[in-house]
């Protein structure tokens, strides 16, 4: 019974952080680390700010584990993209639909924040040292030359057409206006209309 207990203990404990990551990601991305304080977090949270450092020391300890988490998710999207079921264009029109998903979009801009603040924590500094956009190049060019072969994309240089999909994909996760959950990733095959055919 007692080992019971202690699992469950340490279930909740663990559901908790999680708890207060997912709000100190939201909030983070909507306030960037300069305008974000841990009283913020735990209300997002919906929990006592001395709940919340019981968890976690400080908002910068929360920003770098966040940093980390969301290089190895952009990583792990960017790598595993030629896996994907499907054709060159249903890969990317997958590919799209997982970036422009709400979670994702606090990542990325978590992530802007992060390379574009002059306070970032020197842990999440060198997490982002790590990130390499070549490695994007690298592994989107053969996905778009293969599409252009099987008609599926536009004619042009694939790292031009590249260029121009992550500015409109990057661009609209940028946006703030007030549209209903997930708003663009149900628009994702009229976005891809700027290279497909």
């Amino acid at each position: 019974m007692k080992r019971n207990t202690e699992k469950s203990a340490e279930q909740l404990s663990d559901e908790r952080r999680e708890q207060i990551k997912r709000a100190a990601l939201k909030v983070f991305a909507i306030r960037g680390i300069e305008g974000t304080k841990m009283s913020m977090i735990a209300a997002e949270a919906g929990i006592s700010q001395g709940l919340s450092y019981r968890y976690f020391n400080s908002k910068e300890e929360i920003f770098s584990l966040l940093v980390q988490e969301a290089i190895d998710e952009a990583q792990s999207a960017i790598r595993t993209v030629s896996e994907l079921p499907g054709t060159p264009k249903e890969q990317l029109l997958a590919f799209t639909q997982r970036m422009l998903d709400d979670n994702h979009k606090y990542h990325f801009l978590l992530l802007q924040h992060g390379f574009t603040s002059e306070v970032v924590p020197l842990q999440a500094k060198l997490s982002l040292e790590q990130y390499k956009p070549e490695e994007t190049i690298e592994h989107f060019v053969p996905l778009f030359t293969k599409g252009q072969e099987r008609g599926e994309f536009r004619t042009g240089d694939p790292q031009k057409l590249l260029f121009l999909y992550f500015s409109v994909v990057t661009g609209l996760m940028l946006q703030h206006y007030d549209l209903p959950p997930n708003y663009w990733q149900q628009q994702v095959s009229d976005l891809m209309r700027i290279i497909m055919k």
